[in-house]
């Protein structure tokens, strides 16, 4: 009966899962949260809906239906869902060519296909996409999503907006002398007040703060700029018409690429999300049941008028931090959205475009995370070449392109660099010395050291694999030796998976050592920008150097009696 009830929680989304101990505690802090992160969703959501061409309230739509249904049938306790600005320039370019109609048809084939991974255990598949890659068209979306942005936070008069990158950024420059002061000063306030109000109370969000403060503004003085209600008319108040998307067959086969790309997206933020969750939140997520979710919300997201989904990670972790422990809050946040958009949609009219376009500037600033890629581009030439050839196509091409060449680049990286690994040499003398000191049969082990050993490469496709290390968090010692003997390479993905546990092992007051990396993994192990987030003290030579090295660590951290009776055999 035991083994049946595990075998059956795999299956279960994690609301099912969190009524055992739920309690009105709980429920008080879920409510605080909900209610939170949905007043910091809605103008978000009006916001990608503008800049990827549909109307405010398609965008309210779908954070409602796809933030009820991925919080209720999700894989994680505190994921928030809804529209997000990666799918902004894949619904722009497939209203461009199939309209509204092809926009819904791809929505519901992408669910399908999200739906099916989920279903056949292919939550992991992602996984495949390398670093390089991932943050290659999410730089060149940020880019993307600011440059639409543009033209609303100067207030400029455009007679059309280009779809394409170089073709709009044109036409901005030429119409430069169209610029409204009062829309300007309206955006630079709005973006000062977003950036500033974390540093006075890290509890009140900056967009809400940005949003009320902006909209108040531009009524009460009456200032000269384009708002929702001037473009659009306002947001009709009560809940969307329910209709069935027209299904056209012959817009199967021209959609198909666009439905993959939406689905790849689709699974790749909602997961990368669950990551970041479970690092703040200290849950697991299960990875296909969030699959599962993901694709029957955007099933029914086309039915109500809405956009495509996906799990939202400054939502998510705003939802954290705002003390949500189930998913609850998500649902809680979903009805939040509801009643504003029941009974204070006409209100909706008053906000200025130049707010949301300031909004959405920090959003693809924080979205291109370009932090992180400063420090890829450090690591070596071939991250740098798969980088900036899906980081151009994604800009001047479409993201299907820029994954497509930057995969096959990568594949053919990832080859070069496992044919580089291989080698053929004598054994001599100073072979078998050397080798000696990463032996482990003739060493002690103390009880305050655990090793874990990498065999193969550990580029992506495996670098998932660390995670036996995180499954064993709360059992582990003080010290956890990597030890990298076996392993025959490594790349950017691999780096930042040792990174990702690192940090996690030291949140959680462990330390982590790394020790015995061959000539050719030891080069980018030993790239200043790796090191730096690791510790030079915390690489080491080999086993030895390593179990040195965490005796150091324990006698600072408990004395030099204590690990003199941790280590006696």
């Amino acid at each position: 009966m035991e083994q049946s009830n595990i075998r059956w929680k795999k299956y279960l989304p994690k609301s099912v899962l969190s009524l055992k101990d739920y309690s009105g505690r709980i429920f008080a802090a879920d409510l605080a949260a909900g209610v939170t992160v949905g007043l910091v969703a809605l103008p978000l959501a009006m916001a990608f809906a503008i800049a990827s061409g549909l109307t405010p309230q398609a965008g309210i739509y779908c954070a409602v239906v796809t933030g009820f249904i991925i919080s209720l049938l999700g894989g994680s306790k505190v994921q928030i869902g809804g529209p997000t600005g990666a799918f902004v320039v894949v619904i722009a370019g497939i209203l461009a060519k199939h309209g509204i109609h092809g926009l819904f048809l791809c929505t519901m084939m992408a669910g399908v296909m999200l739906v099916i991974m989920g279903v056949t255990g292919l939550g992991k598949a992602v996984q495949f996409i390398p670093r390089p890659v991932v943050m290659g068209f999410t730089n060149g979306i940020a880019v993307l999503i600011a440059s639409t942005q543009i033209r609303d936070f100067f207030g400029l008069r455009l007679e059309h907006n280009p779809g394409e990158f170089f073709a709009r950024m044109k036409e901005l420059v030429e119409h430069a002398g169209t610029l409204s002061l009062a829309a300007t000063a309206l955006g630079v306030a709005s973006l000062a007040i977003i950036l500033i109000t974390p540093r006075i109370n890290k509890r009140v969000p900056g967009y809400i703060v940005a949003l009320v403060a902006g909209t108040a503004a531009a009524a009460l003085l009456k200032l000269p700029v384009e708002t929702i209600g001037s473009r659009f008319g306002g947001i009709p108040a009560g809940l969307p018409h329910l209709q069935i998307p027209e299904f056209h067959t012959a817009l199967i086969l021209p959609l198909i690429s666009s439905a993959v790309t939406i689905a790849m997206l689709g699974a790749i933020e909602s997961l990368m999300s669950c990551v970041v969750a479970d690092s703040m939140s200290g849950d697991k997520h299960n990875p296909n049941v969030e699959l599962v979710a993901q694709g029957v919300a955007n099933i029914f997201s086309p039915i109500f008028g809405g956009l495509p989904a996906t799990g939202a990670i400054a939502r998510t972790a705003t939802n954290i931090r705002s003390g949500a422990k189930t998913p609850v809050a998500g649902i809680i946040h979903a009805f939040t959205l509801l009643a504003v958009l029941l009974f204070a949609a006409p209100l909706a009219r008053y906000i200025p475009m130049a707010v949301l376009a300031s909004i959405l500037f920090v959003v693809s600033y924080n979205m291109g995370q370009w932090g992180e890629t400063f420090r890829l581009l450090q690591l070596n030439k071939s991250a740098v070449a798969v980088w900036l050839v899906t980081f151009g196509l994604t800009v001047m091409a479409d993201l299907t392109t820029a994954v497509e060449f930057g995969m096959i680049l990568a594949a053919l990286t990832f080859i070069r660099n496992v044919a580089e690994t291989t080698s053929v040499s004598p054994v001599t003398k100073d072979y078998i010395l050397t080798g000696r000191a990463h032996v482990l049969h003739d060493k002690h082990i103390p009880d305050y050291v655990e090793v874990f050993t990498v065999q193969g490469a550990l580029m992506f496709g495996a670098a998932q694999k660390l995670e036996v290390i995180l499954h064993r968090l709360h059992t582990l010692p003080p010290v956890v030796i990597l030890r990298l003997r076996g392993m025959s390479a490594i790349d950017s993905t691999g780096l930042g998976a040792i990174e990702d546990i690192a940090a996690r092992l030291h949140t959680s007051g462990h330390h982590l050592l790394l020790c015995g990396a061959k000539e050719h993994p030891s080069r980018l192990i030993h790239q200043a920008v790796f090191v730096e987030q690791i510790g030079a003290e915390n690489i080491c030579d080999n086993i030895q150097h390593a179990l040195d090295r965490a005796k150091q660590i324990m006698e600072a951290t408990h004395g030099v009696s204590a690990v003199e009776q941790m280590q006696k055999p």
